[in-house]
């Protein structure tokens, strides 16, 4: 039986982002012109996002600078510094959107260039929850014995499924039939939005005895998937009734004109839904754990876009949650929507910027709109 009294905490976060930070006037220079013309709706979606800056693991000759599996390993590595060896690690769980294959599974290969001793690993696939989903397996296999510590890790390498050459043979197809072809805004709308990166938290079944540590109160992640259609998907294509269809059901040479490979996002759910679920979930949990949300002292959501803050923040002051913004920590801006990898950076951030008082609370709230999942936690600075 677990003893009630074990707690879990997380000790350290690092973070690997590749290259040098990518600037909105750059951006096609790297992930390429589909149809080699500038996009038209580029402008829009980074006037609502309001992302300046983002880092892509390739080069504006458009080769790979590292793989997902490799931005992962070096998060580690940083992790692991001041007498925490990789061979210290007893449990290694990975969350992440975009694999560099289907098979193996994302954790080995982090855990091959590793090359440490041999441990359990776990890969959690997905979107945005997928780290958080990770999270929660290490907290839980910490908190019953089952391993005194654990790295966590989310990462992304978005970068490929926004390159130009994944829509260029769709963009051929759509100049034969009109003379100005515009890559669908369902396509189009992601590719200035995404980031490539990776961290990894370490967490154990003791804090730091210099510093602070963050204390896990509770994780709690839900899927409304039974009562919405897919809103962001890859590797597949939506009919009209909503149904997706995945790319085993299309013949090769249609994966390339439809570009089955490219990520796409339904916007109209996602506006329709994303901001009002999440928020609804969030405000359940609260009631649930009897918190009261005025004792959160830093709310770290993860928004894809800065579009979605005032809608969140509307959203909760419908039941009667206000939070003001100056407890709101988001570094979107700077880094972009790194997926998996976002809660991380943004918890990797706020711990090593000094901020942090013993005793404060820290909300987190990761949305997925893939089929909109939603992931809620809540920390403690001791």
């Amino acid at each position: 039986m677990m003893n009630m009294d074990k707690a879990v905490y997380i000790n350290r976060i690092a973070k690997f982002l590749p290259g040098a930070p990518v600037s909105n006037d750059e951006m096609e220079e790297y992930l390429g012109f589909v149809g080699g013309k500038k996009s038209r709706s580029k402008s829009i979606v980074l006037r609502n996002n309001k992302i300046t800056t983002r880092y892509y693991s390739r080069d504006k000759q458009g080769n790979s600078t590292h793989t997902n599996a490799e931005l992962t390993a070096e998060a580690i590595r940083a992790l692991c510094t001041n007498g925490f060896k990789l061979d210290d690690i007893e449990l290694l769980t990975s969350g992440t959107t975009s694999p560099d294959q289907i098979l193996p599974a994302h954790g080995v290969m982090v855990h091959g260039l590793l090359k440490s001793k041999p441990i359990e690993t776990i890969t959690f696939s997905g979107s945005c929850c997928s780290g958080m989903n990770a999270l929660k397996y290490a907290y839980m296999s910490v908190l019953t014995g089952n391993s005194n510590n654990a790295v966590t890790t989310g990462s992304e390498k978005l970068s490929t499924w926004m390159s130009a050459q994944t829509f260029e043979e769709e963009a051929n197809k759509l100049s034969e039939l009109e003379e100005n072809p515009m890559l669908a805004f369902e396509k189009d709308f992601l590719r200035w939005m995404l980031s490539d990166g990776a961290a990894a938290a370490l967490l154990s079944n003791k804090p730091n005895p210099d510093g602070i540590s963050l204390k896990i109160e509770w994780i709690e992640i839900c899927s409304f998937a039974s009562e919405v259609e897919a809103c962001m998907y890859v590797g597949s294509d939506k009919d009209a009734e909503g149904n997706l269809h995945g790319w085993s059901e299309y013949k090769p040479k249609e994966w390339l004109e439809k570009s089955i490979f490219a990520m796409k996002q339904d916007t109209r759910l996602l506006d329709q839904y994303i901001a009002q679920l999440g928020t609804k979930r969030y405000v359940e949990m609260f009631q649930k754990h009897n918190v009261d949300p005025k004792s959160i002292d830093w709310f770290l959501p993860h928004i894809s876009s800065e579009y979605f803050r005032s809608k969140v923040d509307d959203e909760m002051k419908k039941y009667g949650v206000e939070l003001p913004q100056e407890k709101w920590f988001v570094n979107l801006t700077k880094v972009g929507n790194i997926g998996a990898a976002s809660i991380f950076l943004a918890v990797e951030e706020l711990m090593n910027s000094g901020k942090l008082q013993k005793g404060q609370k820290i909300a987190l709230t990761v949305p997925e709109s893939a089929r909109f999942s939603y992931a809620n936690a809540l920390l403690t600075v001791v």
